[in-house]
């Protein structure tokens, strides 16, 4: 304030002694205001008495004329000047000016001095609505929101009218309280009176209001109605849209406004914001891109908030060098931008760039939080850096950082991606504040460590503890009890989602359906998929339930209805249809998703055309399996015992083996399988001397044969007559020879006649799978062809000791759909098998002349 228009250097001294003298606050010195005045009057009276021969009074109000203008255009003040200037208005008689009053308010609360402004109010008697709009400002800048509503309604109580000026802050303060009911009613107010529907202002202030409150349908229609839009209303609607989860909307209505192009309407830096909040939560790098370019040509991106923004939006985009650049043309890097760039490098799993920033951090001596260093745990991604994650942490630990929960957490998170969960529970253990975030992640560690009893235990201790567990904590959890058979506790589960309204969420009802279905519950896993917005993942879920369950038709039959409903199917799902087409030999099937494959462009990836190729293997179109095996561009292991068992089963032993050879010269190494297929495609076509090759060829491949391999050698030894040699390797076998073995012996010497070896294997076989009636039978039978009466019967009668019995033979024939009209349940039965131990003579055994006639 200029020294000419300073109050009387009397009051100023008494003032200035008051509030530095006597060491008062400015508030205490408001206080004391009183006795300062009449101090004030006394002095100013005996001045002006004492002077009055040489002033004139015109002098006098001319100076208090002037004090008052520069007075009211100050912008800034100290809580010394403000006291003098305050004492010399009230001295003057001015305190009752309301627009004085209304200056001495912001002024007392520009200097966060609430109770000061409280007193100036309330001294002037007659308050218009500039008063009211002063105080209310005063508290909503302060960020006193419910003040400001109360003052609200005492205005309203004292009618005063409300003007254009105050309907906004007051629409802000419901904005930022979330009052949407005071502020709907305001709103109605507003609507009611049609004074401001011309007023911009206002209308924004009800856009941000539904915007912030989450009702952005009643924004929207807001902003339809007004009839002039500015930029403040466009950018709240953009803030809007992008904080209530509708980004796509957001960036659309930054595009019409930018098409506009009023002057009123051009973008500013706060829309800007906006938009690429937008593209960073739609990962839109195109459009950001393009956004970047128009900030960079209307001179917007020189803002440190746009600059932020863009460095954000890069970083959510996973665009690191991009995130990178915009990082570097940055002219102050404050904590936050450091963390956006490191988790965008984090983000693509770069971990020497994140480690590198880091180190440059502690260079620039920023102080290193819990998110930063989250932040640079979070590339550590898999089991493959367990050696540099564990580097890192003893890093941070020999340097004393403090470490957060948040920091915790990430490390917590890190050893359980390694699958190291007892040492993330070591973690957990020693970490004093642990929060809900700390249980849910251990939760799901034990889960995808296979710990799945301490899973469910420790979800139980954190629900026993009032916890809140997040949605990947109840699919770990239904998850485990699938896993250990704890189908009643999964069960509970169930009903704590129903009750807490989880079974909404579709991952929930997947791992639902995925449970009930593995434990046989078909009709209760059906009613959660009905009940389901079902996705591709629900589809396929209940898809491998009925194949896993032994309904590969009914599995179809749900591909059908997913393809007729307007789903999607994906490659997993074609490959479990494919499965199901293989389990009921449908070549029909089969080429109708084939041809959908082709059709819809799905990528025929290799797993894909493995199931196909088996499928047409099954099918018995073996040309057309070898067709889409050799279209494969790379193929695995699995594509190859593929090809080699289709080729097995159809007893084409030559073309197994030369696949097999094709097999040898590619990158692909054999495995336990493809010995097992291409010695069942041997032993198929009876190929005893390339079978030995090939079982001699396992060591070349350090694959050790198993049971089954020794099966199956020893069966084609057998079936080629070459009893000793098989007989030999089951006694030089390193491990125990199982039912199968001897079975498998037992069978070659009865084929070959050879009764009294056939007895010593069969007492054997009968000892290592004493429930098999095909050994007992073929002991019995053996002894019948030599006259051993007395043994064969005593071979039956053990058989009934051991409650052993003949299991019944039985046939399936697939019939055309007219050939199933008008048949009875006798007949049916008959169709679908009938009982080999029956006598030839029972009556009621169909005729071979009764089955021709149907």
């Amino acid at each position: 304030m200029p020294a000419r228009y300073q109050p009387a250097p009397l009051a100023g001294a008494l003032a200035h002694l008051l509030v530095c003298n006597m060491g008062l606050h400015l508030s205490q010195a408001t206080l004391r205001l009183p006795m300062l005045l009449h101090v004030l009057g006394r002095r100013l009276s005996q001045a002006s008495t004492a002077s009055s021969s040489s002033s004139s009074a015109s002098h006098t109000n001319n100076y208090i004329h002037h004090f008052l203008i520069t007075f009211r255009s100050s912008q800034t003040t100290t809580p010394q000047s403000l006291l003098q200037s305050h004492a010399f208005i009230i001295v003057t008689g001015n305190s009752n000016n309301a627009h004085i009053a209304s200056k001495l308010i912001s002024l007392y609360s520009s200097l966060a001095d609430p109770r000061s402004v409280a007193k100036v109010f309330n001294s002037v008697q007659s308050k218009d609505t500039f008063l009211w709009n002063s105080i209310i400002k005063s508290c909503f800048s302060n960020g006193d929101y419910p003040q400001t509503l109360d003052l609200y309604q005492q205005m309203r109580l004292s009618n005063t009218r409300v003007n254009d000026f105050t309907i906004p802050m007051v629409a802000s303060a419901c904005a930022e309280l979330l009052a949407l009911v005071f502020g709907e009613t305001v709103h109605g107010l507003v609507a009611k009176s049609g004074h401001f529907g011309w007023n911009a202002a206002v209308g924004s202030s009800f856009v941000y209001m539904y915007s912030k409150c989450g009702r952005m349908v009643d924004a929207y229609l807001v902003f339809d109605e007004m009839p002039i839009r500015d930029v403040v209303a466009w950018s709240a609607l953009v803030m809007g849209y992008v904080q209530n989860g509708a980004a796509e909307m957001g960036l659309a209505c930054l595009c019409e406004m930018h098409r506009l192009g009023d002057e009123c309407e051009r973008l500013n830096f706060r829309t800007l914001e906006g938009g690429f909040h937008a593209c960073g939560d739609l990962r839109a790098l195109r459009e950001g891109r393009c956004l970047h370019g128009f900030a960079l040509k209307v001179g917007l991106s020189c803002y440190h908030d746009v600059q932020s923004v863009i460095l954000s939006m890069y970083s959510k985009c996973g665009a690191a060098e991009e995130a990178y650049f915009s990082f570097g043309e940055m002219g102050h890097e404050d904590v936050f931008c450091w963390t956006a760039v490191i988790a965008a490098y984090a983000k693509l799993g770069c971990m020497t760039e994140c480690l590198g920033l880091f180190l440059s951090m502690q260079d620039a001596e920023l102080n290193v939080d819990g998110i930063i260093m989250s932040c640079v745990i979070s590339c550590f991604k898999d089991s493959t850096r367990v050696r540099q994650g564990k580097a890192f942490h003893g890093f941070i630990t020999r340097r004393k950082y403090f470490l957060d929960q948040v920091a915790v957490n990430a490390l917590i998170s890190m050893y359980c991606r390694f699958g190291m969960a007892l040492t993330a529970e070591k973690l957990f253990d020693r970490s004093h504040s642990r929060d809900s975030g700390s249980w849910n992640i251990m939760v799901c560690g034990y889960g995808k460590s296979g710990l799945d009893w301490r899973c469910i235990d420790m979800f139980r201790e954190m629900r026993h503890q009032g916890l809140e567990y997040d949605l990947s904590s109840v699919i770990s959890v239904i998850s485990s009890c699938s896993k250990v058979g704890a189908i009643h506790l999964g069960r509970s589960l169930h009903s704590q989602t129903i009750k807490h309204l989880l079974d909404r969420n579709v991952s929930v009802s997947n791992s639902l359906i995925d449970m009930y279905g593995k434990y046989g519950k078909l009709t209760l896993a059906r009613k959660i998929f009905t009940r389901t917005e079902r996705d591709t993942v629900t589809w396929n879920t209940i898809i491998s339930v009925y194949l896993r369950q032994g309904h590969p038709a009914e599995a179809v039959e749900l591909f059908d209805k997913m393809v007729k409903e307007g789903s999607h199917p994906n490659s997993a799902t074609l490959v479990i249809v494919m499965s199901a087409c293989s389990q009921i030999a449908s070549y029909e099937k089969t080429e109708m998703i084939h041809k959908y494959i082709k059709n819809t462009g799905v990528e025929l990836n290799t797993s894909l055309a493995t199931a196909l190729l088996d499928a047409y293997g099954k099918c018995g179109k073996i040309e057309t399996s070898r067709q889409v095996f050799n279209a494969l561009g790379e193929k695995d292991v699995i594509s190859w015992n593929a090809m080699i068992s289709c080729y097995g089963m159809h007893g084409d032993a030559r073309s197994a083996i030369e696949i097999f050879k094709q097999m040898e010269v590619s990158s692909v190494s054999p495995t336990g399988l493809t010995f097992l297929a291409v010695l069942s495609a041997c032993n198929h076509a009876g190929l005893a001397e390339e079978g030995r090759y090939l079982f001699g060829k396992m060591h070349d491949y350090s694959v050790t044969p198993t049971l089954k391999h020794y099966a199956c050698m020893i069966d084609l030894l057998g079936k080629s007559g070459n009893l000793k040699e098989a007989e030999d390797l089951v006694m030089s076998m390193p491990i125990a020879p199982d039912g199968g073995i001897w079975g498998s012996l037992l069978t070659a010497y009865k084929t070959h006649n050879d009764v009294e070896g056939g007895i010593r294997i069969a007492s054997r076989a009968t000892e290592s799978d004493p429930g098999n009636d095909g050994y007992y039978i073929i002991l019995s039978n053996m002894f019948d062809s030599i006259g051993h009466w007395e043994e064969a019967e005593r071979i039956r009668e053990l058989m009934k000791e051991r409650g052993v019995r003949k299991s019944p033979g039985w046939s399936a024939l697939k019939l055309a759909p007219s050939l199933l009209v008008n048949l009875d349940a006798w007949n049916v039965s008959f169709l679908l098998g009938y009982n080999n131990s029956l006598s030839a003579g029972d009556s009621d055994v169909p005729s071979l002349n009764d089955a021709r006639r149907i």
